[in-house]
This record gives structure tokens, sequence and C-alpha cells, in this order.
């Protein structure tokens, strides 16, 4: 007999008429608002003013430094892959303001720029990585996949997908064996939650009741596959249970939502309690830059962005008397010209000079193989 999911009532993968399980098209508005968004104060969440306004500008530096990047990219200033953020900048404000940064540690996939800016990489050495120079944070070997940032924990992008969840793990491990309570948040996408690797880190985590918070930004879409035709489940936090850990389900289209809930998620952590969370959010833009997205609709897109989370938590500001419309615009010019000026910063950064290639592959530099 045929499952159907509980949320959608589509036939799941595992359906056993041979037939492909319905398209998501019809369910994508439905799918994300069943995480629900509560009516949240930030005092009330232990956010002051200054806090929350804050939140909206890393969101809103995020956003412009994607379309900066998506422009540079088009004038060919920029090669091989690029993965854009933009619509899931609430996930990585919500981070900055939940960790302890340069003492907790995050991982995450190759959609990596909106977290690293969010735990304090310069645009300027963010957009140098992207356009291949010396004054990236990986000195230009690493590109749009592969951002690191050690003084900020950020361990970097990963372009295997779901690669990075083991080393997640890895992490944590290593968190608690020196004693500390630090946790670490591995990040990865709806896609990469099929892979093995992840199960048997999670097994790993729940059975050394290890201190991170495994985080499923789940935008819908991996690549160009609805999650409704990679999972058997929709509830892909619930995946969690089997671990022996905690689960949550939040709606990553809003800061202050995905900043009470993961909160939580975190002190569990701090305490040698992993969490296994997925977080519902959408892409605005492609899978990456050669993406012709037409496995959804211009209908579909426009709904959502009509409820972007930077557009929220403005009318949130507003209403709240934290900025008036004319400080809220003048922020927006500065960060429209930090954008600015790290697209001048990188195209005025040299190339990694050529007897640079063989350095950075070991941490140890007389490894004795290197040669």
């Amino acid at each position: 007999m045929a499952k159907k999911n509980q949320e959608t009532g589509h036939t799941a993968v595992g359906q056993t008429n041979g037939t492909a399980p319905a398209s998501a098209y019809d369910s994508i508005d439905h799918l994300i608002d069943l995480a629900p968004i509560e009516d949240n104060d930030h005092r009330e969440l232990g956010l002051s003013d200054e806090a929350v306004c804050d939140m909206y500008r890393n969101m809103m530096l995020q956003r412009r430094f994607e379309e900066r990047a998506a422009q540079a990219y088009g004038r060919q200033r920029i090669g091989g892959f690029l993965h854009l953020y933009n619509g899931q900048e609430a996930i990585s404000a919500a981070v900055r303001h939940v960790l302890r940064i340069g003492e907790d540690q995050v991982i995450t996939a190759y959609r990596d720029h909106g977290l690293g800016l969010a735990l304090g990489m310069t645009p300027n050495g963010c957009m140098a990585e992207l356009f291949g120079r010396i004054d990236g944070y990986s000195r230009g070997k690493g590109g749009s996949m592969h951002f690191f940032d050690k003084k900020n924990g950020m361990c970097g992008g990963h372009g295997i997908v779901g690669g990075q969840i083991p080393l997640g793990a890895g992490i944590a491990f290593g968190l608690k064996y020196k004693g500390t309570d630090n946790v670490c948040l591995a990040f990865m996408g709806d896609g990469a939650a099929q892979q093995g690797a992840v199960h048997e880190a999670a097994n790993l985590a729940g059975l050394y009741d290890l201190p991170v918070v495994f985080i499923v930004e789940n935008n819908i879409y991996g690549m160009g596959t609805a999650v409704d035709r990679s999972s058997a489940t929709l509830e892909l936090y619930k995946r969690g249970e089997a671990y022996g850990m905690h689960c949550g389900l939040i709606n990553g289209m809003d800061v202050l939502q995905v900043y009470k809930q993961l909160k939580q998620h975190v002190e569990w952590a701090r305490k040698g309690e992993p969490s296994f969370v997925e977080i519902r959010t959408y892409r605005y833009r492609g899978h990456s830059m050669s993406d012709p997205q037409k496995y959804r609709t211009k209908e579909e897109m426009e709904n959502r962005q009509n409820q972007d989370p930077i557009i929220r938590l403005k009318l949130y500001l507003e209403n709240k008397g934290l900025a008036t419309p004319e400080e809220i615009d003048a922020w927006d010019e500065e960060i429209n010209q930090v954008a600015l000026e790290s697209v001048n910063f990188a195209e005025n950064s040299p190339f990694p000079p050529v007897e640079t290639m063989w350095e950075d592959v070991y941490v140890q530099q007389d490894y004795p193989f290197i040669n």
C-alpha cells in the first residue's frame, strides 16, 4: 500500500505502485507554513534593541553581498560555482546572536556566504575569496564553496554533499574531550539529509552525548529535486528521535522565531544533549548561477518573496519604534556601499603567486610526504 505523507497528502517516495511521487508545486507554501511563527517580542527573548537592529543590518549585508556577487559572476569576474543565500538570511542572523562567536564552532555546506558574514568574516575578505585573490580567507584557493575562518569559528563550507556532517560530529567530540561547554552547529541542506553519513554521525552524536546541533536548512529543493521526491517523509526533523536526541521544527522566514527555538537547542547541546533541527526556508535564487529553475513556478517564487524575512524584520523594527524608515534607509545605503567596496577590494587584490600552489595543503608544513 502506498504511503501518504500526513503534511501534504502526497504519496511518498517509498510508495509501492512504481510511479514517481506527486510534485511539490502545490504544497510548497503549506509545507513552510506548517512551521509556526509566534508573536515574539525581542525583549521577552532576552534580546536588546541594538541586537535586533544588528540582526537587520547583518541580514541586509548578506543580501547586498550576494547581489553584488551575482553581478560579478555575470561579468565573469568570479569563476566556478556560486551558490547564493538570498532568502535564508534569518537563519544565519539568528546564529550570530545565539552562539559565542570564536568559541563555538560552525560547519556547513557550499551555500556558506551568509553564515560567514554572520559570524564576523569581512565582506572584503569574502569577496576576495570569490574572486580567487590572495586576500581571501582561503588565500584565493577555496572560492565560493570553501569559506574558512578559524578566528570566528567558521570551520568551512564543504563541497561534498553531506560530507561536513561527520566532521561536525568530530568537532563536537573534540569540544567535549577538551572539557568545554562549547558547541558545534553542523548545517546541511534537505538533499544532504538523505546521505548515509548523516545518519552515522547522528547515531554517534546520540551515543556519545555530543554537544552538536544538526541543522537541516530545508529550502524545499535539493538542486532541482523537490523534497517530497527525495524523502519518504517530509518531517525531516523527526529523524533525530531514532538517535535519542532533541528534535525541532523552525520557520526560517522569521529571525526572532529562529533565535528563540535555536537558542534552546544550543543550551541543550552545552549540557551534552544533541539535537536534530529542521529549519524550513526558501532560496530566492537558483541552486547555483547556472540553474534555469524550471522546477518551480513564477507564482510560487513571488508568493515566497512577499514573505521576505528582511521585510518582516523591517516592519517589526518600525512597529516597535526601534528605527524610523529614514534610519533604515540610511543603513541600507551604507550597507550597499560596503558591498560595493568589497567588489572594488577584490578587483584590486592580486592573484596568489604560482609558488604558493603547494602551500596550505597540510597544516603541518613539514609533513614528510609533502614533496
